[in-house]
């Protein structure tokens, strides 16, 4: 049978829906909103949803295939840990095109039958007024986002407690809990962690709203995902408190990498091998223990310096580059490039900005001069 298909090209601002054979462009935008007719039950087929680009332990761009069953899965069991309902309004503060973003931000709500407001471009002031004048109840964002909204507060020199907020769920990169301690002082509201990976579809642990919310914790498996820390040798489970591997299996994990690229996260025995180190309490909370891959995050999009690296060698005169992390509040981490060569930091800069995507420029560059 027919399907009505749905392109959110260029979401938050506009959707091209095609149905019967006509396409009709909607203002995502507007007062009038999208309401949504569906199946919530359907369980989702394992044809390919959506591929989303993410860069390998090489630095090679790899496009990790989700299928439906995938997507639907991870957005069932973010409502049933955040206890979304139809009376739900989610204020959609992450770009679709970011999977975080689009499953738990917009998928999981719809699903439930919730509203969902969009926003062109994030500003934390303007956020903090549709907050407090749109009842907004449930918020997604990365430690950026919310560190931003706790600055944007704390310069009015009062509290925001006149809102209707109920779940605040932070993700992408650790939390740190000084910004957990700063967002309850000012919002009364707990800012929870979760975790996960593009290959999970992408939650895998959350600290879930039937529970106390635990500071320095990814929280607990999301309903139907298993979790275990594995000997990253044997492929083992660790024993409690045992720093290990975090590993992932269930209908959320995804099912390989377009032309079934071998060198991005190993499946085996049917876990996927994250590539972090986290280990298990006797409560089942796990505890996040820094990465075994070459990896960083900035602003919540993950940044492989092998990538980095790869595409600046490329210019010439450039003799060797190393790209590091630098931590920074706001962003989590900043981009740093050492370079050795005949360049300096303007061709380095250019060359970035030609080769490489926005949230992935260099904000330190430092060049030494190389030999003859």
């Amino acid at each position: 049978r027919e399907r009505t298909v749905v392109l959110l090209d260029d979401a938050p601002h506009t959707a091209t829906v095609i149905e019967g054979g006509k396409r009709v462009r909607i203002d995502l935008g507007s007062h009038h909103g999208l309401p949504l007719i569906g199946d919530p039950d359907v369980r989702g087929s394992d044809d390919p949803s959506v591929i989303v680009y993410t860069s390998a332990m090489e630095g090679w761009a790899r496009g990790a295939i989700l299928t439906h069953r995938n997507l639907l899965s991870n957005a069932r069991s973010t409502i049933a840990a955040a206890a979304i309902t139809s009376d739900d309004h989610v204020l959609a503060m992450l770009p679709f095109s970011h999977l975080f973003g689009l499953v738990v931000s917009a998928i999981a709500p719809l699903l439930a039958g919730a509203r969902v407001t969009t926003i062109s471009r994030f500003n934390p002031v303007r956020a903090i007024e549709t907050i407090q004048t749109g009842g907004a109840t449930f918020l997604v964002g990365v430690p950026a986002i919310f560190h931003a909204l706790v600055q944007a507060i704390e310069r009015k020199g009062r509290n925001l407690f006149d809102h209707q907020l109920r779940v605040c769920i932070c993700g992408g990169a650790p939390l740190s809990p000084d910004l957990q301690d700063r967002f309850w002082e000012v919002t009364g509201v707990e800012l929870r962690q979760g975790y996960g990976l593009t290959e999970t579809g992408p939650v895998a642990l959350f600290n879930d709203v039937s529970r106390p919310n635990q500071r320095e914790r990814l929280g607990t498996p999301f309903p139907d995902v298993e979790v275990s820390i594995r000997d990253k040798l044997s492929n083992q489970p660790c024993d409690n408190e045992v720093i290990g591997e975090i590993c992932v299996r269930g209908d959320n994990v995804f099912h390989g990498y377009v032309n079934n690229a071998s060198d991005g996260l190993r499946l085996v025995d049917g876990w996927l091998h994250s590539g972090d180190a986290g280990s298990r309490s006797a409560d089942g909370s796990v505890t996040f223990h820094g990465l075994l891959k070459r990896m960083f995050t900035r602003n919540g999009f993950n940044i492989y310096p092998r990538e980095l690296e790869r595409v600046i060698e490329n210019l010439p005169g450039v003799e060797s580059v190393e790209v590091s992390a630098s931590p920074d509040t706001m962003r989590e981490n900043e981009i740093v490039v050492d370079v050795v060569g005949r360049v300096d930091e303007d061709d380095v800069r250019a060359w970035c900005e030609l080769h490489l995507s926005d949230y992935k420029q260099p904000g330190i560059i430092r060049v030494r001069s190389g030999g003859d």
